[in-house]
C-alpha cells in the first residue's frame, strides 16, 4: 500500500492521458465503445480521488502522497547545490478536497456526454487532456510544472467550445459559440502571461536554482517585491477566477459550452484560479498578500453584489448560472482576503460546494435544452408537470445555490460571513444583501420555469433520463453530505489553513 500512495497522484495525472491514448485508437464510427471506455476511466479515476482524500492523514496534516522525479537539472552555483525543474507531486487537505471535486465532476460529466452523438471520441481526448491538466495543477509542488498543467487545463477549452457548444440569440442577438470560445482563450491567455511572468521573477529573486515550491515559500523576498509581484498573481489567476472586472468570458463561456464543459468550467477550472491565490501568492508572498487583500475583498464583494444582480436579468438559463457563479466565487475571493481562519476555511468550502453545486445544475439546464431545445425563461413553464425529477434536482441546486441549511452552501457562506464580520464587518454586510438577491432570483426561476401553467409545446417532454439522473444524484449526495456532515471536510483543510495563515501572521 506505502508503495501505491507514492504512485496515486501520478495516475490521478497519467490515466486521463493514457485514456486519451486508448481512444485514439478506437474507431469514431463505434461511439457505443468511446462512451464506455470513457466512463469506465472516469469511474476508476474518482476512486482514486476518493483514495486520495480518505486516506489523507487529517491529523498529521502537511503534505502528503509525496513523490518526484527530475526532469531538468539546472547547473549554477546555487546555495543548496544542482538543482532544477522536478515533477514533484504532493497533496495537503486543501487541494486533497480539490482532488475529490475534480474526479466527481469527471465521471458525472462523463455520464452527461454520452448524449455527444457527433464525433464523441474527438471531444473525450480533449475532455481527458483538462482534466489531466487539473488534476496536475492541484498535486504539483513544482511552480514549473503546475504552470503547464494549468495551460493543459485551459487550452482543450478553445476547441470543445468552438466544436461543440451552441449559439445563444436573444431579441435578434446572437452570440455565437465561436465568440464564446474566443472571448475564453484571449482573457484566460492574458491572465497566463501575468502569472508567468511572476513565476519567473519568483525563480530569479529567490536564487535557489529550483521552482519547487517547498524550497520557495522558504526564502525570504523583500517587501518591495512581493507588493509588485502578488497583484499579478491576483489578477492572473483572479482571471479564470471570475475577478471582477476580468469576469465577463466567464457567462458567455458558460452558455456557448456544451453541458458537460459547462459542469467542468463552472465545477472545477474557476477553482484553479482562486487555488492559485491561495497556493501560489499568498503561500510565497505572504507580506505583499496582506498589503493587496484589501483590494481583493472590495473586488469579491463587486463580484457578489454584481454577479447576483445581472443573474436576476438574465433570460437565458445558462447566464443565469453563468453570473450566479461569478457571484459565488466573489465569496471564495472574500473568504481569502480575510485571512481569517474561519473565512479562508469557508472560502475552501466554498469551492468544494460551488463545484458540486454548478455541476448540478449545468447538468439539468443541459438535459432541459436538449429535449426543448431552448433555454429562454420566458417561454419555459410548468415544467414540472413533465419534467418531475428534473424539477428537484434543479430547486436542490437552487436551495444549496441560496443558502439554506442542511446543505453545502449554507456551512460555506457562514464561514465566510463569519470570517468577514470579524474582519470587514461592512462588506460582510454587503455579503448578506448578495445572497438575499440570490434567493429572489433563484426562487422565482423555479416558480417561472417548473411551476405554473404548461404551455401546450410542452406537453409531451419526457423527463431526464435514469443516466443523469444517476450523474445528478452522485452530485446531490455531496451536496447534502457536506451541508449535514460538514467536519470531515473542515478537518482536513483545518490544519492546513492554520499553517498558512500562520505563517503569513509571522511574517507580516
Amino acid at each position: 500500500m506505502e508503495t501505491f500512495d507514492r504512485y496515486v497522484l501520478f495516475l490521478l495525472i497519467a490515466l486521463p492521458l493514457i485514456g486519451a491514448g486508448v481512444l485514439l485508437f478506437v474507431p469514431a464510427q463505434r461511439p457505443g465503445i468511446v462512451r464506455w471506455v470513457s466512463t469506465v476511466l472516469s469511474f476508476v479515476v474518482m476512486l482514486l480521488s476518493f483514495y486520495v482524500f480518505g486516506f489523507y492523514d487529517h491529523d498529521a496534516g502537511g503534505y502528503q502522497f509525496l513523490r518526484a522525479w527530475q526532469w531538468l537539472e539546472i547547473p549554477g552555483p546555487w546555495p543548496f547545490g544542482d538543482r532544477g525543474i522536478t515533477l514533484s507531486l504532493g497533496v495537503d487537505g486543501i487541494s486533497a478536497m480539490m482532488v475529490l471535486l475534480t474526479g466527481i465532476v469527471m465521471f458525472t460529466g462523463t455520464l452527461i456526454s454520452w448524449s455527444i452523438a457527433d464525433r464523441n471520441k474527438d471531444f473525450f481526448i480533449l475532455y481527458f487532456l483538462l482534466l489531466s491538466g487539473v488534476f496536475g495543477v492541484f498535486v504539483s509542488l513544482d511552480l514549473f510544472f503546475l504552470f503547464f498543467f494549468y495551460e493543459l487545463a485551459v487550452l482543450p477549452m478553445y476547441p470543445l467550445i468552438g466544436v461543440w457548444g451552441s449559439s445563444s440569440t436573444f431579441k435578434n442577438f446572437i452570440r455565437t459559440k465561436e465568440y464564446g470560445a474566443m472571448k475564453l482563450m484571449l482573457f484566460l491567455v492574458a491572465g497566463s502571461v501575468l502569472i508567468w511572468i511572476a513565476l519567473l521573477a519568483i525563480f530569479v529573486e529567490a536564487n535557489a536554482g529550483t521552482f519547487d515550491l517547498q524550497v520557495l515559500e522558504g526564502v525570504e523576498y523583500s517587501i518591495g517585491f512581493q507588493r509588485v509581484m502578488f497583484p499579478l498573481l491576483m489578477v492572473g489567476f483572479g482571471v479564470l477566477a471570475g475577478l471582477w472586472p476580468f469576469h465577463t468570458w466567464s457567462p458567455d463561456g458558460h452558455v456557448a459550452a456544451p453541458s458537460a464543459v459547462s459542469m467542468v468550467h463552472a465545477g472545477v477550472l474557476m477553482k484553479l484560479g482562486a487555488y492559485g491565490i491561495l497556493r501560489v501568492g499568498m503561500t510565497i508572498l505572504p507580506e505583499g498578500a496582506q498589503d493587496w487583500m484589501p483590494v481583493l475583498v472590495v473586488l469579491g464583494a463587486v463580484n457578489v453584489i454584481y454577479g447576483a444582480i445581472s443573474a436576476m436579468g438574465q433570460r437565458d438559463l445558462k447566464y443565469v448560472i453563468g453570473y450566479s457563479s461569478v457571484s459565488h466565487m466573489g465569496y471564495v475571493l472574500m473568504g481569502l482576503a480575510t485571512l481569517h481562519h474561519l473565512g479562508v476555511s469557508g472560502a475552501v468550502m466554498q469551492m468544494f460546494s460551488h463545484g458540486v453545486m454548478t455541476a448540478l445544475f449545468f447538468a439539468v439546464v443541459g438535459a432541459i435544452y436538449d429535449r426543448t431545445h431552448t433555454r429562454d425563461i420566458g417561454v419555459l413553464e410548468g415544467m414540472a408537470k413533465r419534467m418531475g425529477t428534473t424539477a428537484w434536482l434543479f430547486a436542490i441546486a437552487g436551495l444549496a445555490s441560496l443558502g439554506l441549511p442542511g446543505l453545502s452552501g449554507f456551512v460555506a457562506e457562514l464561514l465566510v460571513f463569519l470570517g468577514l464580520f470579524q474582519t470587514y464587518p461592512i462588506l460582510g454586510a454587503l455579503g448578506v444583501v448578495g445572497a438575499a438577491i440570490t434567493a429572489v432570483y433563484i426562487l422565482r426561476l423555479i416558480g417561472k420555469v417548473f411551476f405554473g401553467e404548461l404551455a401546450e409545446q410542452w406537453q409531451n417532454q419526457v423527463d431526464i433520463s435514469k443516466r443523469e439522473a444517476g450523474a445528478s444524484i452522485i452530485l446531490v449526495g455531496f451536496i447534502l453530505l457536506i451541508g449535514l456532515f460538514p467536519f470531515p471536510f473542515l478537518s482536513a483543510i483545518d490544519a492546513n489553513v492554520a499553517e498558512l495563515l500562520t505563517r503569513m501572521t509571522g511574517a507580516g
